[in-house]
This record gives structure tokens, sequence and C-alpha cells, in this order.
């Protein structure tokens, strides 16, 4: 079981889901990226060395970007979530400042 730690922009949009059923999406795919964090599907060129996963729901694609931390043990570092529109430039934005 890897450690999970939730920067910023993802604990708020997380935090703010209202919707239960969205919620419960994302809380059972962290706890995938908790056993394997090779689950998520690894970026490459500016995104390279993070990992991102699909959650589909309510007609809307929604996205988890992760990266993975080594340190006495491997901690996976909860970057961004949020809905697919604009997702990646986002999250190239808040990794480059």
């Amino acid at each position: 079981m890897y450690e999970i730690k939730f920067l910023p922009p993802a604990a708020r949009f997380i935090k703010k889901i209202k919707d239960k059923k969205l919620k419960e999406l994302y809380k059972n795919a962290i706890d995938k990226i908790r056993e394997d964090y090779t689950v998520g599907e690894l970026k490459t060129g500016d995104l390279s060395g993070i990992y991102s996963i699909d959650i589909f729901y309510n007609k809307t694609n929604y996205e988890l970007a992760y990266t993975v931390e080594y340190a006495e043990n491997e901690i996976v570092v909860v970057i961004m979530a949020g809905t697919r529109e604009n997702f990646y430039e986002e999250l190239k934005r808040y990794m480059h400042d």
C-alpha cells in the first residue's frame, strides 16, 4: 500500500465534489493507485513522469493526474483532478510554475 499525498489543486477539486457517486469513483481510483500506482497511463513529452486515470461519469470525462516520489516508502502524489476540458493545459501550467 502506497501513501497518498494530495497537492492543493487536487484536494480542492475533490473536496468540492457534491455528487456522491462521482466522489466514490474518485475514491475507487485512488484506492487502485494505492495498491498499484502503475494502473494509470504514463504520460510522455511535457508531462513525462506523470500518470493519469480517466474517470467516466454522467457523460463527462474526468481525469486524475499523479506522480510517484521515492522516499523510504514510495509516496503517490495526486497533483490534479478535474474534468477533461483544458485539464492537460492546466496541469502543464501548474507543473511549470
